[in-house]
């Protein structure tokens, strides 16, 4: 392993995973930009989030890393689900599942009150099925985006992590932002990498990470 474990990296995920060898990762958990221009009110930004190009080249790279008969679960936006579903296949991943995250709030207002998060558990080659899957509809705990502004609750990502990886594996997040799935991993006995773009971001997450983010963090 070139890259080491237990850090975050900050850079384009894309370039940094070029240092990882082929199939050395047991879990690729990542929530990537979803392509939506999003603006909270409070105007933080997210960078890559109004463009597709870094899509495809990041998941071929996290198709490569990913040891064979493995899975991927990755966040998405669904009105981009299209996009990211080319990309996926186009790496290489097979989905296998679909997740939905239910929120007790709405995160914004159009045609509908918008109560939910998805994500696609995809396949690299032939996973065996874990003793307990993890539902495919789980509750969501809003955590108040206080680190990051798209900021993951520990509590839906733990039972991914223990599901579709074993205790003393390798989970990666190649757009770990606040750190929820690191905190994840360490919380359930696995090793991560995370990588960041956003040094800010990235900096933000290490002090959380070196301040204990237990088991109940957010």
């Amino acid at each position: 392993m070139n890259l080491e474990m237990n850090r975050i990296h900050t850079g384009d995920c894309t370039e940094v995973l070029k240092t990882i060898p082929s199939e050395s990762v047991d879990l690729v958990l990542t929530d990537p930009p979803y392509l939506a221009c999003y603006r909270p009110r409070d105007g933080r930004t997210i960078r890559n989030d109004t463009s597709d190009a870094w899509l495809r080249p990041a998941f071929k790279e996290a198709f490569r890393v990913l040891r064979r008969d493995a899975i991927c679960v990755s966040f998405y936006g669904w009105p981009a689900a299209d996009i990211f579903l080319a990309a996926f296949k186009e790496a290489g991943f097979r989905p296998v599942s679909h997740l939905c995250f239910t929120k007790g709030y709405p995160s914004f207002k159009g045609y509908t009150h918008a109560h939910h998060e998805v994500a696609y558990v995809l396949a690299k080659g032939e996973p065996g099925k874990p003793q307990t899957p993890p539902p495919d509809v789980l509750a969501w705990r809003y955590t108040g985006n206080k680190i990051h502004p798209t900021q993951k609750p520990v509590s839906v990502l733990t039972p991914l992590v223990n599901a579709f990886s074993s205790p003393g594996g390798l989970v990666l997040d190649p757009f770990c932002g606040s750190g929820s799935s690191l905190i994840a991993a360490r919380n359930c006995g696995r090793n991560f990498i995370g990588i960041e773009l956003d040094s800010a971001y990235a900096q933000a997450a290490r002090m959380r990470l070196s301040e204990g983010g237990g088991a109940r963090a957010a």
